[in-house]
């Protein structure tokens, strides 16, 4: 399968329902049907940047506030600017930080392969370049592999998890025969040297098609500036391009399979708190996946956010915020 320029925001919204479509499959119901709000969302970015050495690079951050740590990790293909409106909910009771991850955003774009384990060692590093202790992290989309992935080794250190359009069971994609045709041709693709290549390296894709289809509203010319920011030329995308390859589907990669099983089954058996945030229809995660952790994983809460597709954070940061500032309050010291 091979992408063009003429493949438009119908085409994305598609994709869409079709993520929609896998894990509805696994979990057993449709989607609600929703009508479109009229949100006034702010597109300005009002933080100072901050920035730290971890491997030799530099790691761009947001810091926010004073108290407990807050620590927000964002997926594929934006950036810190994706929290920028949840952000103000937090910081009256919290440090929040939210950091770009590796050849993201402002942080630096080092010659390296851009895999899970590259951005795992770089997460990691970031902590500990921090001194950050007793986090609650908050994550979405492969920020959500990341933070579960660190939880689950540094049990210790984590205070809880809050997570949204997430990896997790039992919305994760494990084999092409039980992806929708969309997802199926989607992955596939990305995995294609040439037509990811041009999808994402090329034509700019991701920035271009999949994010402004997998949000509700019309994403302003201003927003758009700002995550098309950290992929000027052809070269600055291919960390975008790592990601979908990454997904685990028939048993690769085989490292990515092994790091989501293994937190997946921690998620299922630790009593460290949870908040789990989803949308309607949502994507990754819909009602029914939200349903289906609320039954199966112990001491997580569930807090229904609206409409919205992929990424939430453009279409409902006032009850993502407010519902996580709720939860964050509760916690046990």
């Amino acid at each position: 399968m091979r992408h063009s320029t003429a493949m438009g925001r119908k085409s994305w919204r598609h994709l869409s329902a079709a993520c929609a479509a896998v894990a509805l499959a696994i979990a057993g119901a449709p989607a609600a049907a929703t009508e479109v709000p009229p949100p006034q969302i702010p597109s300005a970015y009002p933080f100072e940047d901050h920035y730290v050495e971890v491997l030799g690079a530099r790691m761009h951050y947001v810091d926010e506030g004073e108290g407990p740590v807050i620590l927000m990790l964002h997926g594929n293909p934006t950036w810190s600017y994706i929290w920028r409106n949840v952000i103000p909910y937090l910081t009256p009771q919290a440090r929040v930080i939210a950091v770009d991850n590796i050849g993201f955003g402002r942080s630096d774009k080092p010659d390296i392969d851009y895999t899970f384990a590259d951005q795992s060692r770089y997460i990691d590093g970031f902590i500990e370049a921090m001194g950050l202790t007793d986090i609650t992290l908050v994550v979405h989309d492969w920020g959500s592999a990341l933070g579960l992935h660190y939880a689950a080794r540094h049990e210790d250190n984590v205070r809880g998890v809050a997570f949204m359009e997430a990896i997790v069971a039992p919305a994760m994609p494990t084999s092409y025969a039980t992806l929708p045709p969309q997802w199926a041709d989607f992955f596939r693709a990305m995995r294609d040297p040439a037509s990811g290549h041009e999808f994402v390296v090329v034509q700019n894709g991701f920035v271009n098609q999949v994010i402004p289809g997998n949000v509700v509203r019309e994403l302003t010319d201003a927003e758009m500036d700002f995550y098309r920011e950290p992929f000027p030329t052809e070269d600055t995308r291919v960390p975008a391009l790592v990601w979908p390859n990454q997904i685990p589907i028939d048993g690769e990669p085989a490292d990515v399979v092994a790091v989501v099983e293994a937190y997946n089954a921690w998620l299922a058996q630790t009593d460290v708190p949870k908040l789990h945030l989803y949308a309607s229809p949502g994507a990754l995660n819909p009602p029914m996946v939200a349903e289906w952790l609320a039954a199966n994983v112990p001491n997580i809460e569930t807090a229904f956010i609206g409409q919205g597709l992929h990424y939430v954070q453009e279409d409902q940061p006032e009850a993502i915020g407010r519902a996580i500032a709720d939860w964050f309050r509760r916690l046990p010291d």
